[in-house]
């Protein structure tokens, strides 16, 4: 199927609740800011930080004997710098303000987003679905905090059938990424949805699931590969659910949305031949991604393929960029991605029942930097490139037939 194939299959019967919210003059000046200013925090700041580590901080401490062989290492003697703390506090600003700058044109339209995504789960025209569970406990590791810096988090609601927060994370993502363009967004598993076919060309998933699937963003590529897949997204918000089911049915994506907790779903053993997910386990604890691994292998029928985009474990990466990665953990209301990185992804499989000569854990090319490269890189082939700067960091497994 042809890249723009969704756009091509839109249902018109449904309107485009992304296209409801219109930024004022002001407005979107102050999201362009905002996306600029996060791009130089998350992209030109850490460089100029890495410089004044490497040319003046590293050698007055390893002349005191310091060694800086660990991410915390280089942490502790960052930490009272002010070259650090600006960029610190340029990123944390930045991560925040990108959400804030969309909340008033959402709360402008919000009836008529709320009159959309009613309308989409009454008539479901393109052949979705979706499923909300009320009685669902949102787990405390997810209540407790506004993950991400995101106000209100994934889940919160104030009013019935409420697709607030399912509107400011969406549209504030694409300030995030300082991407003012929808075809940008999914791009991560546009790569990982082609390297599938390439690395399996005889893989024909009948069925998919994506776990932590926010608005189904995520799965749109997936249908571009594998158009007769049955697509399947499940997340704890149920904001998140309904303005991605609306926005799926616009699109004409037969997409089947539930709100679930992944550690425990409600679909039968072996119900999926393909199972994903796109930074989702490092929002969780470490036992929260054991028990969604175990679900994962129970769903996961023989012959079929788990792959997990995530960041890249701890004893993969060199000390400076654990430190880099780690930022979040304390910083960006992120407090499991440090423990969730310690892990090595291929015991954690085989923990959950999956068997060590069929899982991985490697980079994948990205393809707009990488035109002619579809293979994976291995870890320590030369030039290969870092997670998020030319390359993308997954791990999985497969079951044999």
């Amino acid at each position: 199927m042809a890249a723009n194939a969704t756009d091509d299959r839109k249902n018109s019967a449904i309107p485009d609740i992304e296209a409801l919210a219109h930024p004022t003059l002001d407005e979107r000046g102050r999201q362009r800011f905002c996306s600029a200013l996060r791009r130089f925090a998350i992209q030109d700041m850490p460089e100029a930080v890495r410089r004044d580590f490497e040319q003046r901080v590293k050698p007055a401490g390893e002349a005191r004997g310091t060694q800086f062989d660990t991410a915390r290492a280089i942490e502790h003697a960052l930490e009272d710098e002010p070259i650090y703390q600006l960029y610190s506090s340029l990123r944390y600003n930045a991560q925040e303000m990108c959400f804030l700058s969309v909340q008033d044109e959402v709360e402008r339209v919000l009836p008529d987003m709320i009159d959309v995504a009613r309308d989409a789960a009454e008539r479901n025209p393109a052949g979705g679905s979706l499923r909300l569970d009320p009685e669902l406990e949102i787990p405390r590791y997810l209540d407790a905090l506004d993950v991400h810096l995101t106000p209100g988090c994934f889940h919160n609601e104030w009013v019935a059938d409420d697709v607030a927060q399912g509107a400011v994370v969406s549209l504030g993502a694409r300030v995030f990424t300082a991407s003012m363009s929808h075809r940008s967004w999914g791009g991560a598993a546009r790569v990982m949805s082609r390297w599938i076919r390439h690395a399996y060309p005889d893989f024909q998933p009948q069925r998919m699931l994506d776990l932590g699937t926010s608005s189904g963003k995520n799965l749109l590529p997936y249908l571009e590969v594998f158009p007769d897949v049955e697509a399947h997204g499940v997340d704890i918000g149920a904001p998140l659910l309904r303005y991605g089911h609306a926005l799926a049915e616009h699109q004409g994506a037969p997409i089947h949305f539930s709100q679930q907790n992944a550690e425990a779903m409600d679909f039968p053993d072996g119900h999926f031949d393909m199972i994903v997910s796109s930074f989702f386990f490092h929002e969780i604890p470490v036992k929260a991604t054991r028990n969604a691994l175990r679900e994962c292998r129970r769903l996961l029928r023989p012959g079929g393929l788990m792959v997990h985009l995530e960041l890249p474990a701890t004893h993969l990466v060199d000390a400076w960029e654990d430190f880099f990665w780690n930022w979040d953990t304390e910083h960006n209301n992120e407090p499991f991605y440090t423990a969730f990185r310690a892990q090595d992804p291929i015991e954690l499989m085989a923990e959950a029942g999956f068997t060590a000569d069929r899982s991985f854990a490697h980079i994948l090319p990205d393809l707009g930097a990488y035109p002619d490269r579809r293979d994976a890189f291995a870890w320590d082939e030369p030039g290969r490139p870092r997670h998020g700067k030319g390359g993308w960091y997954v791990f999985g497994s497969s079951l044999a037939e």
